[in-house]
Order: structure tokens, then sequence, then C-alpha cells
């Protein structure tokens, strides 16, 4: 029942500095601010690829203060889109997930039972224009203890046929999970991992946060120019280098890091690299 990752939200004390980054770095545009009150926060939209970025402040009490008071910023939850908001509602009520119906969107609790630390945003789907310096959103990360166990929950919950799924592992990483892809034509997914070296970075971020969001992926063809901003105003980044094959070209990878996006690290791969890892390698083009 989801179509695609269309959105992002991350919880801030600041929201006018964590934009700075999504708006000098990717070109967000301002689309509009507003309150959630079921949150506890004041939401400050910003369009970026072909879906938004939602920054949420405190507003008094809620979960956005609750949540940063114990984690500082941070990416607060995933945003998917479905045909039948409506039809999504009584499938989680159903499966006795908590759910807050505000501003047309269910905003799901990740604390409910058997949340694996998911918190989520679901929005009707909406065929947009893509704006800014990438394409489209098409990753989450949610880190799990158990991706074994975690993967066949969520399918269950949001009507995923398990067929489309691509097991992913990683030594240099180190993790092992699912992609749980939407729809196997494109690449839309919540990746659902195990880390496996605690003295890594994704380790340490799990035994400080346990089992909660990480960061999101992007598809992006100006690799190169976003590079040379994050350069020229010393944004924190790292650069992964082409494939073999692919010798000098531009970079495959690049990631910013949380400081520079008000508290989330974002990945962004080239137009069609993400195919390789994604269970169809035969879609990757060079020259894209």
């Amino acid at each position: 029942m989801l179509t695609r990752i269309d959105r992002i939200q991350l919880a801030v004390p600041d929201a006018a500095n964590a934009a700075s980054g999504w708006t000098s770095l990717l070109g967000a545009e301002p689309a509009g601010e507003d309150k959630l009150r079921g949150l506890g926060a004041r939401r400050s939209s910003y369009r970026l690829g072909r879906g938004f970025v939602e920054i949420l402040e405190p507003d008094g009490a809620g979960p956005v203060a609750d949540a940063l008071a114990a984690r500082g910023a941070h990416l607060f939850a995933a945003g998917a889109a479905t045909p039948d908001v409506a039809a999504l509602e009584a499938r989680l009520r159903g499966a006795g997930i908590e759910v807050l119906c505000e501003t047309s969107q269910l905003h799901v609790d990740s604390q409910g039972r058997d949340g694996h630390g998911l918190r989520m945003v679901i929005s009707k789907h909406e065929e947009r224009e893509s704006v800014g310096a990438i394409d489209f959103l098409y990753e989450v990360t949610n880190l799990v203890s158990d991706a074994k166990s975690a993967v066949p929950r969520f399918a269950d919950i949001f009507g995923l046929d398990g067929a489309a799924f691509v097991p992913i592992d990683s030594d240099h990483y180190g993790y092992a999970g699912t992609l749980t892809l939407f729809d196997p034509e494109r690449l839309d997914r919540i990746e659902m991992i195990t880390p496996s070296v605690p003295e890594n970075t994704m380790g340490r971020f799990f035994a400080r946060c346990g089992e909660s969001l990480y960061m999101a992926f992007a598809e992006s063809g100006e690799l190169a120019s976003i590079e040379k901003r994050a350069l020229e105003t010393g944004a924190g980044h790292t650069t992964v280098p082409p494939v073999e094959k692919r010798k000098g070209a531009g970079a495959d990878t690049v990631f910013l890091h949380p400081p520079a996006l008000g508290g989330m690290m974002l990945g962004l791969s080239r137009r069609s690299q993400a195919w390789s890892w994604s269970g169809s390698p035969e879609r990757v083009r060079d020259d894209a």
C-alpha cells in the first residue's frame, strides 16, 4: 500500500538553522509553515526532489520535544506515500498500531507495538516535478536488532509484497538486512538492517540510540555541484570514488554529514547507481 518515499521529517531545536544546509547545498525551496498539534511542533516544509523535507521544531510539550530531549536533532520520521490514506489507516489500526491523523496525513507512532524505532508520516500519493539538486528520495534506513523478524512485521503492517524485497549486506559498513522495495520497478524502500560492527560509526550510533532511524538516500544528477558547494562552505561530507570501469569519472556517491543538514546524514547516489545493490545491476548506466 506504499508507493514512494516522498519526504523526511527532522526534529530540531532551531528550524531556520537546520534548513540552511538543505537550501544552500541542495536547493530546497520553502513550501509553507504550519503546526502539528498532536506532535507539539511547528513545521517548516521545503520542496526537494519529488517530495518534501519537513523540519519540526517543538511548540510546547509533545513527541517532538521528547524526542529532541532524548536524542538532540535527528531524523524523526520517514515519509511515504499511499494511493488510499483511509484504507491504510484502517489497516494500521487493525494491526494495533497507534495513528495520529492530522493535516490529511497519518503520523505513525514508532513507540507502538513492534515499532522497531520506525516512525513514519504517510501522505496521499501525488505526482510532482523535481525541485533542487536531487531527483528524488528513495530510501530511509531503520536500524533494528533483528532484521529477519522486523521485516515480515513491516511488510504485513503496510501491505507490501515480500517478493519485491532484496537482501543486502556490507562488510565495509558492517550490517545485514533487507531492502523492502515498495515496487520492483522503483528504488523506493525502507532499508531494515542490523549493525554488526560495534566500533564503527553505525555501530556506535546503534549502541547509543538503539532501534531507530539512521539516515536517508536520494538520487541526483548533480553530485559534482553538490560536492563543490560542500567544499566551498566547509560542509562535512564524504565522497565515494567511482567503480573501476568508471575510473576518472565523477563520484558514485556523496554522503552529507549530519551537521551539514540539521542533524541527519543524507547519502546521494548518481542516477541509476543504486540499482547495483538493489537487485537489478543491469539497470545501472555508466553514462548517467
